[in-house]
């Protein structure tokens, strides 16, 4: 059985060329401090399967986190259940995601990043609810959350 099968992942597409973030590795670096679902995710652009993320289920308060660098990028106020089977949110705290364009899977969408370490997230769709009408369907796996 390959490793994403296994792991319950999808490999989305290939890691994008090193780019100068605030927080750099090499890859072997990655490797040691992030688990295995964890850098198919934030390093090669994987997808968790759905509903497997325990965060997915989390409601306290408190703040998400890059699992790989620890830059905090949602609050728990703009969590919402998408229904979607992954943690999804309205909104970023300000300044601390990026995006691309994701054209993998024949189709076009916006893939989100910390915009720290450049670790891939999820991607975020225009059918969320309001205030902004956007859903960030992150990869619970590419999170950590303090509770506060």
């Amino acid at each position: 059985m390959g490793l994403f099968r296994a792991l319950g992942l999808r490999n989305q597409a290939q890691a994008a060329p090193d780019t100068a973030f605030e927080v750099t590795k090499t890859d072997e670096e990655w490797r040691t401090v992030l688990t295995p679902a964890q850098y198919t995710v934030l390093r090669q652009h994987g997808t968790e399967r759905s509903h497997s993320s325990p965060l997915n289920d989390q409601h306290a308060q408190g703040i998400y986190q890059c699992a790989a660098c620890d830059l905090p990028l949602f609050s728990s106020e703009t969590k919402f259940d998408s229904g979607t089977g992954w943690p999804s949110f309205y909104a970023p705290i300000e300044g601390a995601i990026a995006t691309t364009t994701d054209t993998s899977l024949f189709m076009t969408r916006v893939e989100v990043h910390c915009r720290r370490c450049g670790g891939h997230l999820g991607h975020v769709f225009d059918d969320g609810p309001a205030p902004t009408g956007q859903r960030y369907c992150m990869n619970g796996v590419s999170l950590n959350f303090v509770a506060s």
